[in-house]
């Protein structure tokens, strides 16, 4: 794939560097030409010096053959502005962009750009590290609706299907993390000791989901 990023600060140079390792090519712009210095040398893609929703800049980036545009500058305007650019003048099929603004994030959301609330995110993270395991979910869609926990194997589940357990409390588990590796469970995956379990379920469901998930199959 080819990526564009706008923002050569530490998100955007991580990101063009971690790309760069998984053998994707890229090219980041930013309007200070002294920002690329964080890439190191050893950084091989382009780099073009401008304005990130400018059109003539954008091309020089090879927007016209990228996969995808990440704006991830420290300005919400500049980053919604170019990523609108990406996506409706040239047509780039996968476009993300960083937000501060949460309430814009949402509203951009619904308009079909995807973006990283910065500020949320990094609360979020930390209320899930001081609060007791199932307070808070590992991650909700943007309308509030559906939510991914992630639990240690429940104790009284442990030797049972993953399938009885979806049934039971009517959820879906998506990934099991098992010895350090994801694996996508089959229906009739069993359920061990240590595993972790990636489990979406709707918000309005979830209590009574985690009940069923700390008491247990039913047996009739």
């Amino acid at each position: 794939m080819h990526i564009v990023i706008m923002g050569c600060g530490r998100v955007g140079s991580s990101l063009a560097r971690s790309l760069e390792e998984r053998g994707h090519s890229t090219s980041i712009i930013d309007s200070d030409a002294d920002a690329f210095r964080r890439l190191g040398p050893t950084y091989a893609g382009l780099t073009v010096t401008g304005v990130g929703f400018d059109q003539d800049v954008l091309r020089r980036a090879g927007i016209e053959s990228a996969d995808a545009f990440a704006a991830v500058s420290s300005g919400d305007n500049s980053n919604i502005i170019s990523a609108r650019v990406a996506r409706e003048l040239f047509g780039v099929p996968n476009v993300v962009a960083r937000i501060y603004d949460a309430g814009r994030a949402e509203v951009y959301e619904r308009l079909g750009i995807p973006t990283v609330a910065t500020v949320p995110w990094a609360a979020d993270q930390v209320l899930r590290r001081l609060l007791p395991a199932g307070s808070e979910p590992q991650w909700r869609d943007p309308s509030g609706e559906l939510r991914l926990d992630s639990v240690y194997a429940p104790v009284p589940w442990i030797g049972r299907p993953i399938a009885d357990l979806e049934e039971a409390a009517g959820v879906r588990v998506a990934f099991v993390t098992r010895l350090g590796s994801g694996v996508v469970p089959r229906a009739q995956m069993t359920i061990q000791e240590g595993d972790y379990l990636s489990v979406f379920m709707r918000d309005d469901h979830a209590d009574a989901a985690l009940a069923v998930l700390e008491s247990g199959p039913q047996e009739h």
